[in-house]
C-alpha cells in the first residue's frame, strides 16, 4: 500500500528543540526588529480598535519585566493574571517570560474560593488582575500569605497597600531589558486543571509547551501559517485552548492575533466581529458550533474570509460537520488533548479524510497509544485509555507540589490522559469518555470535587454529589444530587439560591445548572459516592438511558 502525504510527514517529522528557549523572545523579540509588523488587534467593549506591533509588545514587556524585576521578582517566582483577552495580558505574559517567573493564567470567572485557592497554592508574588475584579483580590488578602503586590490594570474601585497601577507604574519605567536565559525546560506556566478527587492540580508547564504545541496548531488549521492568516477565538486565555492553541501559537509565527473579549458568547456578535477583522483562523469550542447554527443565511448574508475552523473539547457530531461545509464553506478539524499534554490527535482536511465521530489521528511529534488497565499496548479496534509517550514536548513538568498525583500520571513510559478511546486500523481516535469524573460543559473541564466542597459550605446542604447531565447546547451540565439538612424544605427557591451561591464563589461555567434533592446517595463500602450510579439514575430519569 502507497504510503498517504498524512503517514510521510508523521514518520519523518522529527523535534529540534534549541539549546535556550524563552517564550517572549521567540514569540516577540526576534520580530520587533519589523517595526510595522502587525502582531495583535484589540477591539474592546466600545467597538474600539487598538493595534499593536511586536515591537509595540516588546517595549512595553520591558517596561512590565523592569518593573518586576523592581518590586523584587526573581526567576521562579509565580505571577497571578487575572485578565481576559486584552493587550495587557500578552505584555504581562511576555514581561514574566522575560524575567523568569512563573505565570498563572486564572479565569476572570472565578469567585473568591476559587482565586484565593490557586494563588494560595500557588504562592504567588504579585497578582495582576483588571478593575472589575480587583474586589475578589482585594477580599482573600488577608488570606493570600505570599502575595505582596496587586497590579490593577485599569481605574481601582479600591485602595490598599502594595496596590499598583498597572499603566502609571510602566509609564515612567525603562523600555529596555535584557531577558534572562532561559532553557526549553524550565518552569513558565502553571495551569490549573479541575480532578475529581482533590482540589484543582497546577499543571506546571515549561518554555517549551509553545514548541510542542505547534505542529498541533498547523495540523487542524491545515498547515498553518499561510499568508495573509489571522487568527482568533472566544475561548479564554486563562485556559490552555485560548493562550497555548492560539495566542502563542500565532505570535511564535510572527502571525497577528485578533483580541475581542465577549462577556458572553453571541454567535451573530462573533460573526460580524470575524467578517470587520476578516479573520482567516480560528478556534471554536463545540458549544460555540452549536450556538453558531442558530444564526441562519450565514454564507449568503456574511463575507466570512475564513480559511480554517478547528474545535476540541468534547466530541463533534456529523451534523455540526455538515453545517460547516453547507454555512462556512470549509471543514471543520477535530482536535484533542488535555492541559497536561495537549493537542495529541487532530484532523487536517488537506492530508486526510475526515471520518464524522473520530477526533483524527495522532499528531506529528506524538507518540500515542491505547493501553490496558496494566500498562500494555491494545491492537486496533479495542478500548482502552489514551496515552502519549513520555519525553514528549507538549507534555507537563508536572502537578505543582503534588508528587503523588504527577506519578499516578504515568504508567511505565506513558502518560495517562483519563479518557477512553479505541483506535482503527487507519489510526483514527475514537473517543468513548472519560475514566475518571471530570464534566465537560461548554469546552471546560470541570472537577466534581471543588464544586461539591463548596456546596457543603451552604448551610442547607448535609451532603451533594455532582455529575455531568447531558445537554444539547453545552455537551454537559453540571448537575448536583443534594441530600440536606434537617430542617430545610426542597424546592425551586432553595434551589435557585444554591446555584447561585455556587456561582458566586466559583465560577460561572461551575455552578450547578440542575439540582436534584435526594434522600441518599448511593456509595461503596469505603464511603466513596458511586457518580457512576447518579449518572445511570440520570440518564434512566431523561430516558436516555
Amino acid at each position: 500500500m502507497a504510503v498517504t502525504r498524512y503517514q510521510e510527514i508523521y514518520q519523518n517529522y522529527k523535534w529540534d528543540l534549541p539549546q535556550h528557549y524563552n517564550i517572549a523572545e521567540y514569540c516577540c523579540d526576534r520580530y520587533a526588529n519589523d517595526r510595522n509588523r502587525l502582531a495583535l488587534i484589540y477591539e474592546d467593549e466600545h467597538g474600539q480598535v487598538s493595534k499593536f506591533t511586536f515591537k509595540d509588545l516588546k517595549l512595553l514587556s520591558n517596561k512590565l519585566a523592569n518593573v518586576y524585576t523592581h518590586l523584587g521578582v526573581c526567576r521562579g517566582d509565580r505571577i497571578g493574571l487575572v485578565l481576559s483577552q486584552q493587550p495587557e495580558t500578552v505584555i504581562a505574559h511576555l514581561a514574566g517570560f522575560k524575567v523568569g517567573a512563573i505565570n498563572i493564567p486564572l479565569f476572570t470567572l472565578f469567585g473568591p474560593e476559587a482565586l484565593e485557592y490557586r494563588l494560595s497554592n500557588s504562592g504567588a508574588k504579585i497578582v495582576l488582575v483588571d478593575s472589575e475584579n480587583l474586589p475578589k483580590i482585594m477580599e482573600i488578602r488577608p488570606k493570600l500569605k505570599a502575595l505582596e503586590y496587586i497590579i490593577c490594570v485599569g481605574k481601582p474601585t479600591t485602595v490598599g497597600d502594595g496596590l499598583i497601577i498597572f499603566h502609571d507604574e510602566i509609564e515612567n519605567a525603562s523600555d529596555s531589558y535584557e531577558p534572562v536565559v532561559t532553557s526549553p525546560d524550565d518552569p513558565a506556566l502553571i495551569i490549573y486543571t479541575s480532578g475529581t478527587t482533590g482540589p484543582p492540580k497546577g499543571a506546571l508547564h515549561a518554555h517549551r509547551v509553545v514548541l510542542g504545541h505547534l505542529p498541533g496548531v498547523e495540523t487542524p488549521h491545515n498547515f498553518f501559517p499561510q499568508p495573509g492568516d489571522l487568527f482568533w477565538t472566544p475561548a479564554d486565555w486563562a485556559w490552555i485552548g485560548g493562550l497555548i492553541d492560539v495566542l502563542f501559537p500565532s505570535l511564535h509565527h510572527g502571525i497577528p492575533v485578533l483580541a475581542c473579549r465577549l462577556k458572553k458568547f453571541d454567535p451573530t456578535e462573533a460573526i460580524k466581529l470575524m467578517v470587520r477583522h476578516q479573520v482567516r483562523n480560528t478556534f471554536l469550542p463545540p458549544t460555540a458550533l452549536k450556538i453558531m447554527r442558530s444564526v441562519t443565511g450565514v454564507k449568503e448574508k456574511y463575507g466570512l474570509a475564513l480559511r480554517t475552523v478547528a474545535s476540541g473539547g468534547e466530541p463533534l457530531g456529523e451534523e455540526i460537520l455538515h453545517w460547516g461545509r453547507a454555512e462556512l464553506g470549509l471543514e471543520i478539524n477535530e482536535f484533542y488533548g488535555q492541559t497536561e499534554a495537549n493537542l495529541l490527535v487532530a484532523n487536517c482536511s488537506e492530508i486526510m479524510p475526515i471520518k464524522p465521530g473520530s477526533m483524527g489521528r495522532a499528531v506529528p511529534g506524538h507518540e500515542l497509544a491505547i493501553l490496558d488497565e496494566a500498562g500494555n499496548q491494545l491492537p486496533p479496534g479495542q478500548l482502552g485509555e489514551v496515552a502519549v509517550k513520555r519525553g514528549d514536548p507538549v507534555m507537563f513538568l508536572g502537578y505543582w507540589q503534588n508528587e503523588q498525583a504527577t506519578k499516578d500520571k504515568f504508567i511505565g513510559d506513558w502518560l495517562l490522559t483519563g479518557d477512553a478511546a479505541s483506535r482503527d486500523e487507519e489510526g483514527y481516535f475514537w473517543f468513548n469518555g472519560r475514566k475518571d469524573d471530570v464534566i465537560t460543559s461548554a469546552g471546560y473541564r470541570i472537577g466534581p470535587s471543588e464544586i461539591e466542597d463548596c456546596l457543603l459550605k451552604h448551610p442547607a446542604v448535609f451532603m451533594s454529589a455532582v455529575i455531568g447531565s447531558p445537554d444539547e447546547i453545552r455537551g454537559e451540565i453540571v448537575k448536583a444530587f443534594i441530600m440536606l439538612n434537617e430542617g430545610y424544605t426542597p424546592g425551586t427557591e432553595l434551589a435557585n439560591e444554591i446555584k447561585n451561591f455556587v456561582k458566586n464563589r466559583l465560577a460561572a461555567h461551575e455552578y450547578p445548572r440542575e439540582v436534584e434533592f435526594t434522600d441518599s446517595l448511593p456509595m461503596t463500602v469505603t464511603g466513596k459516592v458511586m457518580r457512576k450510579d447518579l449518572r445511570k439514575l440520570d440518564l434512566e430519569k431523561k430516558g436516555l438511558g
